[in-house]
């Protein structure tokens, strides 16, 4: 899909006047997709090191790993989870069949599939998992349209004690990378649910208050909600202002109407905000956040850090999209993109390593094999080419001395 047809028309054009010059078109082959990229060593390395220690984060909580195919049938992919995800998604035809397929754009619909069909337990399902996505356009604090998602989701417990427990799971997560200024933004989709229907709004004009309030754009709001009745066009202007600290919950109960829907979702986020209080990580509350709002169905979350422009995880109940697979199952996730996480932590730096010798001595070989054993990494030099031992991360090499291999500090000399 990332081939020919994506080429600009410039670059079609240049290519051309290379022919006519003689020029081999070739020297373009090496060009990747806008925002796909590779990932070089020390960059991959991290990532590496970093995906392991989470997945050990969430084995060590329960967590079973599992591995969704890339590609499925769209049906499976999409279906109960909303416009966004299908036009993020790539679409193919499967030559066997015949039908749309899919390049998973997400792996929450893939894991609930998963939880509903292959393993359908009859008690609580908890599943992480970790690998890349493709999604149409670039997205979060790494501009990638390869997003590598990590995430762990709960299924078959109806109550914040579950919601909770994801949340404490994503903090702890985030804070094995190394971010321990953290911000949970939360808010309840329930909220905004209770006041479109006591509003009676129409499908469309649901659907772009959403919009409005998703982005923002108070003008807007105001202009979508000019003919309902009175009480409504308060409740939807008020909870534009609905964003800050703690009392952001007490403004709501005299702003918002005092619905039992609303009243229970302000309840959930008080009691969610009292358990997280020794989690070291600031609580906000955003009211009209609704991110996902036809795919979620109660508490949404978004973790964020100082210096990240953006939010480093996302997360939230979605108890409707095992319906979508026959078996409806109360859901709670979160999931992060690692690229992105780590994208603010600078560039990563390389492992450095010994330089072995070309060397034939059976006890050069012990001492490397007795370094591999500690964890340390040791680069053999081929006999009869020259080395280069920055180009191989080496900063040190193994000599003999006194009839002894040691590891010893390559000189300035030999270094360079």
């Amino acid at each position: 899909m990332f081939c020919d047809n994506n080429l600009s028309q410039a670059l079609r054009a240049s290519c051309a006047r290379e022919r006519v010059c003689g020029y081999n078109v070739k020297m373009h082959n090496w060009l990747l997709p806008e925002y796909i990229e590779d990932v070089l060593p020390a960059e991959a390395a991290r990532l590496e090191h970093y995906r392991r220690q989470l997945l050990d984060l969430f084995r060590v909580h329960g967590y079973q790993y599992v591995m969704p195919p890339m590609m499925e049938y769209v049906e499976s992919l999409l279906t109960g989870t909303g416009h966004d995800l299908d036009i993020a998604t790539f679409k193919v035809v499967d030559q066997l069949t015949g039908r749309l397929m899919g390049l998973r754009a997400d792996t929450t619909p893939q894991a609930a599939r998963i939880d509903a069909h292959m393993l359908n337990h009859q008690g609580v399902s908890r599943l992480c998992y970790a690998g890349t996505v493709l999604r149409t356009q670039p997205d979060g604090l790494a501009r990638t349209r390869e997003p590598l998602q990590l995430g762990a989701e709960l299924y078959g417990h109806a109550g914040i004690a579950s919601d909770i427990e994801v949340q404490q799971l994503m903090i702890k997560a985030l804070q094995l990378l190394g971010l321990n200024t953290l911000y949970l933004d939360l808010s309840h989709v329930a909220i905004f649910a209770a006041l479109s229907h006591s509003a009676q709004l129409e499908t469309h004009q649901e659907v772009a208050l959403q919009a409005a309030l998703q982005s923002k754009d108070i003008a807007q709001v105001k202009q979508l909600v000019a003919k309902l009745p009175q009480k409504s066009q308060q409740a939807f202007i008020g909870l534009t202002q609905l964003h800050g600290g703690r009392e952001v919950l007490a403004q709501a109960r005299e702003v918002l109407p005092e619905t039992p829907e609303i009243l229970d979702a302000l309840r959930a986020l008080e009691a969610v905000a009292d358990q997280l209080s020794h989690a070291h990580v600031t609580v906000t509350f955003d009211l009209s956040e609704l991110r996902g709002y036809h795919y979620h169905s109660g508490i949404v979350f978004a973790a964020y850090a100082k210096g990240y422009a953006g939010p480093l995880a996302l997360g939230g109940r979605y108890d409707e999209v095992g319906a979508a697979f026959g078996r409806a199952r109360p859901a709670t996730g979160f999931s992060l993109d690692l690229r992105g996480a780590l994208h603010a932590l600078g560039p990563a730096i390389p492992e450095q390593a010994i330089l072995a010798p070309a060397v034939d001595d059976p006890s050069l070989s012990d001492a490397i094999a007795a370094l591999r054993a500690q964890g340390q990494i040791v680069v053999e030099a081929l006999p009869a080419l020259e080395v280069y031992p920055q180009e191989m991360n080496c900063d040190r090499t193994l000599a003999k001395v006194d009839g002894h291999w040691q590891v010893i500090a390559l000189s300035a000399k030999t270094a360079s």
